[in-house]
């Protein structure tokens, strides 16, 4: 199914906003009014709240966004800078996807489209060797992250791993051994370890975990959550509940939020006491 968007809104420069930044995606949108919201969502991927143009108090908020939940949409709030600090139920009935500047808007909208992937998971987006140990880390495109034991498969002798390319298929990863062999990490065995129950094979990362780990980096690197959602654009209750484990957020905000501490993704993925 393709990705579509209704924009709910009156106000022609927000619709244009939202048009320009879907369309570089190839995402079709709709502008409908605030009045129509009964048929907002039909047949939509996700619907935009123009909260501020609607002129919505606080509890006419909840209430379209829980509506739009409720029949099946993702809804997303936009507003205005200032209110920046949504309460933590709005940013949890939108998944985080709460839009006040023009980069939140071009970042939701290629959220939007990556969701509608279903094959996400499937697709190898990053293979590397582990900062700790000899595994390799395999992340998947749905930011799914796992850590496989060597010998990757009956090729691998042991030898140091000299490169690793992901196959333009992005279901399987060429590993080059420094003796001259070559193994290969598939994306059928990245699942297969994975549903593996208290197996040897790759360690799936939980939001707990990966929450505890940024607020420790966090912390080490002597930032505040205000900081940190300063330098990434990131609302601050957002990054409460990735932190407290109540969302695990996709790869490309990981990243955002490992550079803004300042270390790499596989760094943050990758327990120390691993």
């Amino acid at each position: 199914m393709t990705s579509s968007v209704t924009l709910l809104t009156e106000r022609e420069r927000v619709a244009q906003q939202w048009r320009d930044a879907l369309g570089k995606h190839d995402v079709p949108c709709k502008v409908v009014p605030p009045s129509d919201l009964a048929n907002a969502s039909d047949g939509q991927t996700a619907v935009v709240v123009d909260v501020d143009g609607a002129q919505l108090d606080s509890d006419e908020l909840l209430c379209t966004l829980g509506y739009l939940r409720a029949s099946g949409v993702l809804p997303i709030a936009h507003l205005k800078q200032s209110q920046g600090d949504v309460e933590d139920i709005i940013a949890e009935l939108c998944d985080g996807l709460v839009a006040s500047t023009e980069g939140d808007i071009a970042r939701i909208a290629a959220a939007v489209a990556r969701r509608d992937d279903r094959r996400r998971h499937l697709r190898l987006e990053f293979v590397t060797l582990s900062p700790c140990g000899d595994d390799v880390l395999a992340i998947l495109g749905n930011g799914d992250a796992s850590l496989h034991p060597r010998p990757i498969d009956a090729s691998d002798d042991g030898s140091e791993i000299t490169s690793i390319t992901i196959d333009p298929s992005a279901t399987r990863a060429v590993l080059q051994l420094a003796s001259g062999g070559v193994c290969q990490l598939t994306i059928a065995s990245v699942h297969a370890s994975s549903s593996a129950t208290n197996g040897q094979g790759d360690i799936a990362i939980d939001g707990e975990r990966l929450g505890a780990r940024l607020r420790k980096l966090r912390l080490d690197a002597g930032l505040t959550q205000a900081e940190l959602a300063r330098r990434t654009g990131i609302h601050r209750p957002n990054i409460a509940r990735v932190e407290a484990g109540r969302h695990t957020p996709s790869l490309e905000t990981l990243a955002r939020i490992a550079n803004a501490i300042g270390v790499s993704t596989t760094h943050v993925l990758v327990s120390h006491e691993s």
